[in-house]
């Protein structure tokens, strides 16, 4: 819901600044607060270390600045919807079962009608919304990863500077007076804080003790919770179709949240 609601007011400032302003201007939250809070330890890393710390930023980067680039060609649900592709195939090659299959195929379900109606397709959005897809995939990864090397939020923040600088050639090329606004810098940081610092802190810290299949699952939620920041502040209101898309991916998230919690239960002696 943070990370939804903070696209919705990032979208909603479209018209001022450009999306890759908005993604940088929350990169840079996330890197400023995650590096106070984390005080990385930068000495003692391996190689190992870094390489992985790197590409979790370039992930970060990515799979930011893409989707960005799709909301502002088509609704924020659509491109939640389509952006799901990626943690869903992640789930569904993941798998160990076939009771985790059945769980992703639901949520597959859910997101194909979810995204069913192509009236406000565009060719361009849905590209943005794929590439999205395939770094959040490795974002998942990457995160876990990153979560088992570093410690505290240390990997994260190292990451978040990454990906700022990634993408500041192109922001501030793009920014021009934008960047001296500080209403736009204020939403800027708000933005940072609800679809950055909140919800990666809280992943990163689930993905130590879930596995990725399990957590891209469970990810399920987002097209939803991106369907109803949509209708709250974008006022991009929900078919009956859509509501019964989300249906089937809440069922599938309790599913496999139930599943998960079974074999994690110790037997009984």
């Amino acid at each position: 819901m943070s990370v939804q609601f903070g696209a919705g007011i990032a979208k909603d400032l479209f018209d001022e600044v450009t999306p890759t302003v908005m993604v940088w201007l929350r990169l840079v939250t996330s890197a400023v607060v995650l590096g106070l809070l984390a005080r990385p330890v930068l000495r003692g890393r391996t190689r190992d270390d870094w390489l992985v710390a790197l590409g979790f930023g370039v992930s970060l980067g990515v799979m930011n600045w893409a989707i960005y680039q799709s909301f502002a060609r088509i609704p924020l649900g659509l491109a939640v919807t389509i952006e799901f592709v990626g943690p869903l195939t992640l789930a569904i090659f993941g798998s160990r079962r076939a009771r985790d299959l059945v769980w992703a195929a639901l949520a597959g379900v859910g997101v194909a009608l979810l995204g069913f109606d192509p009236e406000d397709l565009d060719l361009v959005g849905v590209a943005f919304a794929l590439v999205a897809g395939a770094a959040w995939a490795a974002y998942i990864l990457l995160s876990a990863q990153t979560g088992r090397r570093w410690p505290g939020l240390d990997g994260l923040a190292v990451a978040s500077v990454v990906a700022t600088l990634l993408l500041a050639p192109i922001a501030v090329a793009s920014g021009g007076s934008g960047l001296l606004d500080l209403r736009v810098l204020a939403l800027g940081a708000a933005v940072g804080m609800l679809s950055s610092v909140i919800p990666y802190s809280l992943e990163i810290t689930a993905l130590r003790t879930i596995r990725p299949a399990v957590f891209s699952i469970l990810m399920s939620l987002e097209p939803a919770a991106a369907a109803l920041a949509g209708v709250v502040v974008l006022q991009e209101f929900l078919t009956p179709l859509q509501l019964l898309a989300m249906a089937c991916v809440v069922v599938a998230s309790v599913g496999a949240t139930h599943s998960h919690r079974v074999i994690r239960e110790p037997a009984p002696d």
